[in-house]
């Protein structure tokens, strides 16, 4: 996994000389500074690298969150630094899957109801989108009893189960997973990480960042941060 491979076959992501800065008083941060890789179909990813290093940055660029003031981006064929208006709403809708280290469940909606929000969102809904939620919930293993709760009625693993269900709700060829075991005890975080890897048998490619050397180290590949920059590749 490299910026040398040539051409994108099998590769549903390519970055190349990738560059985001944010103005930080009379300077300009590069929170990600000419970064190039490659990711094959089907594959889990981790970005590693201590708070601050940019990993959460490129990770919002590649869920075009963050657009890039420099360099190319292309995921599943689509060049995301050109999407604007609807259809960058349609690539966030319909291409990667957000899970976060705060969960971001709506507080008010039950279980069941933060799965089926994509959905509505993107304009499916009726008897199949609920069927098709329940089916999500099963397969991150929440059980049907807490499928009619509320957030703050669920642990911190079950929170995490109900946002991995979400992301998957309109079928995402791309999960991305921002420091998705912060919050959780060991335990239950060895549990969503194995969860995680279970999703690339649907080849579905997933993308965690993470300061945790142990998480990494279940990945199919890493990818260490520094100061905006790649400094080293394995896996």
């Amino acid at each position: 996994m490299n910026e040398q491979t040539n051409g994108e076959n099998g590769h549903i992501l390519v970055a190349s000389d990738l560059v985001k800065h944010f103005e930080s008083g009379a300077r300009a941060v590069r929170a990600v500074d000419g970064v190039s890789f490659r990711v094959p179909r089907g594959r889990m990813l981790a970005i590693r690298g201590p708070s601050g290093c940019g990993k959460s940055t490129l990770l919002n660029l590649i869920g075009a969150l963050d657009t890039p003031d420099d360099g190319a981006l292309r995921v599943d064929g689509v060049d995301v630094r050109g999407l604007t208006g609807g259809r960058e709403v349609a690539y966030r809708r319909r291409k990667v899957g957000f899970v976060f280290q705060q969960f971001h469940l709506v507080p008010h909606l039950s279980a069941l109801e933060n799965v089926l929000l994509p959905m509505e969102l993107a304009g499916d809904s009726g008897r199949d989108a609920g069927e098709l939620a329940q089916a999500l919930l099963r397969q991150v293993g929440l059980p049907d009893e807490l499928h009619r709760r509320r957030p703050a009625k669920l642990s911190g693993g079950e929170q995490q189960r109900v946002a991995i269900a979400r992301a998957l709700a309109n079928d995402p060829p791309i999960i991305l997973a921002d420091e998705p075991t912060a919050n959780l005890d060991s335990k239950t975080g060895r549990l969503i990480i194995d969860l995680l890897q279970a999703l690339r048998q649907d080849d579905r490619t997933v993308i965690i960042a993470t300061h945790d050397a142990g998480i990494a180290a279940k990945a199919d590949a890493i990818l260490e941060m520094s100061d905006g920059k790649i400094v080293g590749a394995g896996g």
